[in-house]
């Protein structure tokens, strides 16, 4: 198999298959959710490796598509669950869809919100008016909340049909927990659509690359690295942005979902968590200690090392060819690796 070329960061330097992946860059921003914690509970390693980066004064930033929660209320958490963190660097969807109708709608716009508590406060921090008729309403804004009803949808539905704009904090369709995934604000965006047999007008959140653009601008960041767990929204979000990224197997998106990747849903790196910004940069196209061969219609794994860099080498070759085809292992290292990857 022949060597992918070099990966290029966002100022166009090359990254060489050796050295340590954080030290390449001059920010690192975290999706929330599937990355850092889960729900209110710490994933595994991920306040160490945030320690990590403070040591050696590497800055952090945060972008979180949940519209559930204030910048203030994201740091309390991520400082209750051993990861101090400040308001300022956080960035939320909530936060970014406020912005938004600040720009487009004068104050007082009377304004339907579908979400948590935090979403109509930014949305009344920037001059609007909430509103409960949907009759009145001249933007219905859609974001999550755990309490979102039938009867709000009905209301949304009645509202974007007399004419108000419909604009949706974000799209994702689940939301991890420790249960497994569940319904997120996308999924409510779906029904919604459904009904009105057309798309919101603007979706704020990921992949839209603002969230990313406006953390590195804050911080005067020229080399971010992007974290996160999601394929449709992290990572799509940070090659819009220009970004370099890193996919941790921690959250929503699993080894069958990479394999079937298309080009803007590629990661420049993977690992198992967030141990993988203390490891060698190897872009996940390289050649790794693993060998991939085509044997009757399906590809056969041999080789031994990191089952991430297993992943890694099926990822070459599925992107490469196009498609993806049934991996069988060759020795015992290849059918543990293919068991932890669930292929």
């Amino acid at each position: 198999m022949a060597d992918a070329p070099e990966s290029k960061g966002p100022a166009g330097e090359a990254h060489s298959p050796e050295g340590d992946l954080a030290s390449r860059y001059d920010l690192v921003i975290f999706d929330l959710d599937g990355v850092l914690y889960l729900v209110d509970q710490v994933i595994p390693g991920a306040a160490e490796a945030c320690a990590r980066l403070r040591e050696r004064g590497i800055p952090s930033a945060y972008a979180t598509n949940n519209a559930s929660r204030l910048p203030t209320d994201v740091a309390a958490l991520l400082t209750r669950i051993g990861i101090p963190a400040e308001a300022r660097e956080v960035v939320t969807s909530a936060h970014a869809t406020a912005l938004l109708l600040a720009e487009r709608y004068p104050a007082g716009t009377p304004v339907l919100i579908l979400g948590a508590p935090a979403l109509r406060e930014e949305v009344v921090g920037v001059g609007l008016r909430p509103v409960t008729e949907a009759e009145e309403a001249r933007v219905v804004v859609q974001g999550y909340g755990p309490d979102v009803r039938m009867r709000d949808l009905g209301d949304a539905s009645v509202a974007i049909r007399g004419g108000a704009d419909w604009i949706a904090t974000n799209a994702d369709r689940t939301l991890p927990s420790p249960r497994g995934p569940l319904p997120g604000n996308g999924s409510l965006v779906v029904a919604l659509a459904t009904a009105l047999r057309r798309q919101p007008d603007t979706i704020v959140g990921k992949p839209d690359p603002g969230l990313f653009l406006e953390a590195a601008r804050e911080r005067g960041a020229t080399r971010p690295l992007v974290v996160g767990d999601r394929l449709d929204t992290d990572i799509e979000g940070a090659n819009r942005a220009g970004m370099d990224s890193l996919l941790v197997l921690t959250g929503v998106s699993d080894a069958a979902e990479l394999l079937a990747a298309p080009p803007e849903r590629r990661p420049t790196f993977v690992a198992e968590d967030l141990g993988g910004l203390f490891e060698r940069a190897q872009p996940v196209q390289l050649p790794t200690q693993w060998r991939v061969q085509e044997l009757d219609g399906q590809w056969e794994l041999s080789g031994d090392g990191r089952r991430v860099d297993a992943l890694a080498a099926l990822c070459a070759v599925a992107w490469a060819a196009g498609e993806v085809r049934p991996v069988v292992p060759a020795g015992d290292a290849a059918a543990a690796a293919l068991k932890w990857l669930k292929l």
